[in-house]
């Protein structure tokens, strides 16, 4: 859990990846070498802050995305958000500007949000959530898991895949926008025909902790039926526990997927999770073992 633990310690609100990335390319630095396929890393200003690594010949690709949600500084103490976030009055926030760190509280007052520390905060600058990990026999708890647990399921795979692409994205949670050309790039130099999305879902009425990894069916996007029942028989084949999802709000990588103009089929696979985009987002540690399973799986199969 130790590469877990980093990775959420770690702030990476929309538009300010980088912190991300460098972590991200130095783990592969370190680690590839005892993998059992050496990889091919794509990253630098072409790719802005994403991040690409090449095994062996792909037909799949694995995208996870290393952004968070959170909020940005505007005038006179007010906060605006970035994607989703809970907004909680009284929840705390860390930051750091050029005058140095910042941990305040956020204050909602007649539908606005605002911070309360003790000096002006330069406008521009982005706040997350504060850290709080919590991680017991059967559950861990934190900010962000949503989608770190998504970036580490990827990062385990780099130790045993053979063939495929995992891919780092970016601005996933404020609307998207390096999927087009990172699709670009990976259908120029080893094209694909299948995409995973490794990132995190929600614990809903039909989709419980416990029941194993989520195969979403749809969420408001509609991925092609073929290759889903194709998911759906390998992964009964495989044995890993898990459940069907059938949404019809939220999105993912898997949007830009599906109105880019290649002809990719693509799924969500992910682990639910409970308290969703809040500073207590929750998961169970045995879902995320069989999303850990299953993609392992489904890279060998299909």
């Amino acid at each position: 859990m130790n590469l877990l633990k980093d990775l959420l310690e770690i702030q990476g609100v929309s538009g300010d990846e980088s912190r991300m990335t460098a972590f991200v390319y130095n783990y592969v630095l370190q680690r590839k070498d005892q993998w059992k396929v050496l990889p091919k890393v794509y990253s630098g200003e072409k790719f802005h802050d994403c991040l690409l690594l090449k095994f062996g010949n792909p037909s799949t690709a694995v995208f996870a995305h290393i952004d968070t949600i959170g909020f940005m500084v505007r005038y006179e103490n007010q906060l605006v958000p970035i994607g989703g976030p809970e907004i909680i009055d009284g929840m705390q926030l860390v930051g750091e500007d050029s005058l140095g760190p910042i941990q305040c509280k956020l204050i909602e007052k007649e539908d606005q949000i605002f911070h309360d520390f003790a000096r002006p905060i330069e406008r521009g600058t982005r706040l997350s959530f504060a850290q709080n990990i919590k991680i017991d026999e059967d559950f861990i708890q934190a900010s962000y898991l949503d989608n770190r647990l998504g970036v580490y399921n990827a990062l385990m795979l780099c130790e045993t895949i053979e063939n495929g692409w995992i891919v780092f994205s970016t601005y996933e949670e404020h609307g998207g926008g390096s999927m087009p050309f990172l699709l670009k790039f990976i259908q120029e130099t080893s094209p694909i025909q299948n995409a995973l999305i490794s990132d995190i879902t929600w614990v809903t009425e039909g989709v419980q902790h416990g029941n194993g990894v989520a195969i979403s069916i749809r969420d408001k996007f509609i991925p092609r039926r073929k290759f889903i029942d194709k998911i759906i028989q390998l992964a009964t084949d495989s044995g890993i526990p898990y459940q069907l999802e059938v949404e019809g709000i939220g999105g993912s990588d898997g949007r830009e997927i599906q109105f880019a103009p290649y002809a990719i089929d693509w799924c969500f696979i992910g682990a639910p999770e409970d308290n969703v985009h809040s500073p207590q987002e929750k998961v169970a540690l045995q879902d995320l073992e069989a999303m850990k399973e299953m993609y392992r799986f489904l890279l060998e199969n299909l």
